[in-house]
């Protein structure tokens, strides 16, 4: 596969991950393999009770911290998408989501380097 099929297909996982396992897919999903990281941006995550919810800070921080906890708890399930389509070995990952805009940003870091973008 070229790089370019390679990120479609990675985000066509995540976005099954983010439908399945946290409740609602993303609006608008890309990847992008730069060295030995894979960058996922997501837009429009946020499901109707989180976004009542995030109208205040202390709704807020829960919101970051449910999503935290599920996002650790399903790395189990990350690493297999790393291996099964881009061929390498999950090092670490990182995540946050704005509570303002919906978006959410993961990033992995993998063993492979996959050069630059």
């Amino acid at each position: 596969m070229t790089k370019g099929e390679l990120e479609a297909e990675f985000t066509k996982q995540i976005v099954r991950f983010e439908k399945e396992y946290l409740g609602r897919g993303p609006i608008d999903a890309r990847s992008y393999l730069i060295n030995d990281m894979v960058i996922v941006r997501l837009r429009g995550v946020m499901t109707p009770v989180e976004e009542k919810l995030a109208e205040n800070k202390e709704g807020q921080a829960l919101v970051k911290e449910a999503r935290r906890q599920l996002f650790e708890t399903s790395r189990p399930i990350l690493a297999g998408f790393v291996k099964d389509v881009l061929d390498t070995e999950l090092i670490d990952l990182f995540s946050d989501i704005s509570t303002e805009t919906g978006e959410r940003i993961i990033v992995f870091t993998v063993k492979k380097n996959f050069g630059k973008n």
